[in-house]
């Protein structure tokens, strides 16, 4: 009775994908924004990534140890879950934010709620949230230097937060505050924000790379993106201006939340169309946010408001069997 075989009726699906093969590419896509992130910011954000990494990492392990529960394999869930925290704090917060925020992250979002695929929120971004609410002033704390010649930012690698640079907004804060900002900046990651957010050119390679490899579907990305695009476009004061709408893609971690996170398995819709209607709801929400909220990014709270939704979004959109729901023939 020791080798008890699992029997289910067909259709039986064959496939080499994995939790770890999908967690092992989600974290190739992630590494050349995280590396640009330590490259930029310097030694303190390589250290808040391996924090945040290590915490969740550990946190997971010893709450199985104490709950006694079984583990068939790692499956890297818990070391994607430290890295995109990590992308999402400031190279500034004190070296207790990621491990707090590994903790909850893990054990209150995503152990306590049954483990892997049974979180009804993405826990990067619950963390993320929480870390803001407890934390707001550290969590906001980017140093960032003006070069007023070529209205660009750059980033001073301040040995610890306040020291070196001055605690100012993100160019889209800047940019929400009539200021100016660069476009080319804000693309390639030459600006002030959190570790991962920085370069949209490498966070959109990746998100193409987890695409190719058929990790995500386009379906959640793409709407997310347009979506928020037209209700920009309309509601954000500067009509389809080319340049103000590209910046505002390009900042607030738009694109790590649309590619990265929007798109978690166990926190988004599994039908085609709930996957667009997933999406047209983050880009509503999160210009909503943008354009009435007091701040300007509003990525975070718009995705895991969204993953509340994600039940009525796929009751709604779930397709009918052949021959249901049709009126009878009399």
């Amino acid at each position: 009775m020791k080798n008890k075989l699992n029997v289910s009726a067909s259709p039986h699906i064959r496939s080499k994908e994995t939790t770890a093969t999908i967690m092992r590419d989600v974290m190739i896509a992630l590494a050349p924004a995280a590396l640009f992130g330590v490259f930029q910011f310097g030694f303190r954000a390589f250290m808040i990534l391996l924090l945040s990494v290590t915490s969740c990492v550990l946190s997971e392990y010893l709450y199985k140890k104490l709950m006694k529960i079984p583990t068939d394999g790692y499956e890297c869930s818990a070391m994607v879950t430290g890295l995109l925290l990590g992308m999402n704090l400031s190279a500034n917060v004190p070296y207790w934010i990621p491990v707090l925020g590994g903790v909850f992250a893990i054990v209150v979002v995503k152990m306590l709620f049954g483990g892997l695929g049974q979180n009804f929120m993405n826990p990067a971004l619950a963390a993320r949230c929480f870390l803001l609410i407890s934390a707001g002033r550290a969590m906001t704390d980017f140093a960032v230097e003006r070069v007023d010649a070529g209205n660009t930012w750059k980033m001073i690698q301040s040995g610890a937060a306040g020291l070196d640079g001055l605690s100012s907004a993100t160019p889209l804060a800047a940019i929400k505050a009539g200021e100016s900002a660069s476009l080319y900046d804000m693309f390639f990651g030459f600006t002030g924000g959190t570790i991962g957010e920085t370069s949209a050119f490498l966070l959109l390679l990746g998100g193409l790379y987890l695409i190719l490899c058929r990790v995500i579907s386009i379906r959640i990305p793409a709407a997310y993106i347009l979506s928020f695009v037209v209700f920009m476009g309309l509601f954000g004061g500067h009509g389809f201006d080319a340049e103000y709408l590209a910046m505002q893609v390009c900042g607030g971690g738009l694109m790590l939340g649309a590619f990265f996170m929007a798109t978690d398995y166990v926190t988004s819709p599994i039908t085609p169309s709930g996957k667009i209607v997933f999406g047209i709801f983050l880009g509503v929400l999160t210009g909503i946010f943008r354009v009435l909220g007091g701040s300007a990014e509003g990525v975070s709270y718009a995705i895991i408001t969204g993953n509340i939704l994600v039940p009525l979004i796929e009751k709604v959109t779930m397709p009918r069997s052949f021959g249901k729901g049709g009126k009878a023939n009399v």
